[in-house]
């Protein structure tokens, strides 16, 4: 099986590490050249940045009958889809891609069309990856949980009411979570967590979704809360 792996490096490894008892032929790239790429060589690809620059999508759209899985947490399937006004003749799913949430035992899926849940379903058979499908919505399921206790952890030391490294340090025995809010925001990268609670705020108006201004001023900063 040959699989093309496109994004950040901390992505394709943690990709990587999460396939790594099947038997792949691994391309990765972390730019967005495609020029000397033939796309139609790869059995299945991985763009785990797709948030970040959607507009490849032209170069997946005419692979016909391909499996194409894009990281869609920052926006839906349908609006890319939409943007692009051309017909899409691969098999685009929306998988959750954020740093931390690729190597874990069952990956969020979103589809563009419920036609291509059984194609799905074989190519997630033949990556040995349990699956579950989600709505196509910005923010998927995980990500909203996890982001929103984020920035209300944020608010919470903004307040005075407690330190980092105690809530950290109670998350984890409190709810035996892998780690603290700070510490999986720090994992996750700064910019991933503004960018989509900004994206929920945006699509859902709603107020659980406004930022901390703690959270937008390491944003801002481009600092992360203990490294």
């Amino acid at each position: 099986m040959k699989i093309l792996a496109r994004g950040e490096k901390i992505r394709t490894e943690e990709l990587k590490q999460k396939l790594s008892s099947i038997d792949i032929d691994w391309v990765v790239k972390d730019d967005t050249d495609f020029t000397s790429t033939n796309l139609h060589d790869f059995d299945i690809i991985f763009d785990l940045n797709f948030d970040d620059h959607e507009g490849l999508i032209k170069y997946y759209a005419p692979l016909e009958g391909k499996p194409v899985f894009v990281s869609a947490v920052k926006q839906q399937l349908a609006t890319c889809a939409f943007s692009y006004d051309r017909s899409i003749h691969c098999n685009l799913f929306g998988i959750n891609a954020l740093p931390t949430f690729i190597n874990r035992s069952l990956a969020e899926v979103s589809v563009l069309h419920k036609k291509y849940e059984s194609v799905l379903a074989n190519t997630m058979l033949q990556l040995q990856w349990e699956y579950k499908v989600v709505e196509d919505r910005v923010g998927m399921v995980t990500p909203r949980i996890v982001l929103m206790i984020i920035n209300e952890a944020c608010y919470t030391v903004q307040e005075g009411t407690a330190t980092l490294k105690d809530i950290d340090t109670s998350m984890k025995l409190g709810t035996n979570y892998p780690h603290g809010p700070f510490e999986w925001a720090d994992k996750i990268g700064i910019k991933q967590v503004y960018e989509v609670l900004n994206a929920m705020h945006e699509d859902t108006k709603d107020e659980r979704y406004k930022i901390c201004s703690l959270l937008k001023t390491n944003y801002l900063k481009r600092v992360s809360f203990f490294n």
